[in-house]
């Protein structure tokens, strides 16, 4: 799943980049999914209708998980180097998630 706070059609162009197949993501919400409060837009993750203990959200801001910080885990800021390979070296902590029973509470504090 992708959940930004990015318009629909910019969503869109990403994904086609992500997974021009169509095969990988099979969710993805956008702007208009997002709650809006005094003008910023913040995904919530109960909108996914996920068990919550079993999810995690990857972003470079907190402020976009407000309800559920625990969920998140922070990742720098995608500049748009294609040589950037950040999310890489997260892939033994998300095996390690995925393999957990329960994950909330993990990616609080923890910076990579």
């Amino acid at each position: 799943c992708i959940f930004t706070t990015a318009k629909q059609d910019y969503a869109k162009k990403i994904l086609d980049v992500l997974d021009p197949k169509k095969k990988l993501i099979r969710l993805c919400l956008s702007q208009q999914d997002c709650v809006c409060a005094r003008g910023c837009y913040w995904k919530d993750l109960t909108r996914l209708d996920r068990d919550l203990a079993k999810t995690v959200a990857l972003d470079h801001t907190i402020q976009g998980f407000p309800a559920q910080a625990d969920n998140w885990i922070p990742v720098p800021m995608w500049s748009g180097d294609p040589q950037d390979e950040e999310l890489l070296h997260l892939a033994p902590l998300l095996e390690q998630l995925g393999q957990a029973v329960r994950t909330r509470g993990l990616g609080r504090g923890w910076v990579p």
